[in-house]
């Protein structure tokens, strides 16, 4: 078994390691700028406290990898298997990100901020969304189902369609401009005036 290698406080900017294997690596405190995962191996990494800036993770295989305090600002992350990620200490944030067709199916997500954020198609069936926020993002076509999602806030995300019936949404926040998104199984006409 190879020996860990342990990177703490460096910058990693432009660095292509699409279609790649990146394995025993622990990330500490690390800056990754315009670095491009497509399709890379990151099994069994650890992301401690490292910051993302435009970078791609689309497909990425995150299999057993940790990300804790994880931060992504403007990355594209479509069809990232979130679900398979390291549960231990598991948190993340995303400022401008494209998540679509994303898994985090059953994932533990309690009070993970989603800012300005494309989630369509995005898993969220059985999810603990407690207390996360979803600040002007687009949920076309996510799946909400026996997703605990108390105290989260859709004040100001569009295109969801979540049934209150089938999840836990005790004081969960919405707009009276967005409601529509909790009633879409009526097939009702809702009319806003000016």
């Amino acid at each position: 078994m190879e020996e860990t290698v342990v990177h703490t406080n460096k910058t990693f900017s432009g660095v292509d390691y699409s279609e790649k294997k990146l394995r025993n690596r622990e990330f500490v405190q690390c800056e990754f700028v315009s670095c491009d995962f497509n399709k890379s191996d990151l099994k069994e990494n650890d992301f401690e406290d490292c910051t993302f800036k435009q970078c791609n993770f689309s497909m990425a295989d995150i299999d057993g990898t940790g990300f804790r305090n994880a931060v992504f600002f403007g990355c594209k992350m479509l069809g990232v298997d979130f679900t398979r990620c390291s549960k231990f200490a598991f948190s993340l944030s995303f400022t401008d990100c494209h998540l679509d067709y994303s898994n985090f199916f059953g994932t533990k997500l309690k009070k993970t901020i989603f800012k300005n954020c494309t989630l369509k198609d995005v898993e969220f069936t059985e999810a603990d969304l407690t207390a996360s926020e979803f600040l002007d993002c687009d949920l076309t076509s996510a799946k909400f189902s026996n997703t605990n999602l108390e105290k989260a806030d859709f004040r100001t995300a569009v295109n969801f369609a979540i049934d209150p019936d089938g999840n836990r949404m005790r004081k969960a926040k919405f707009s009276s401009l967005n409601i529509a998104g909790l009633l879409y199984k009526y097939n009702l006409d809702i009319y806003y005036r000016n």
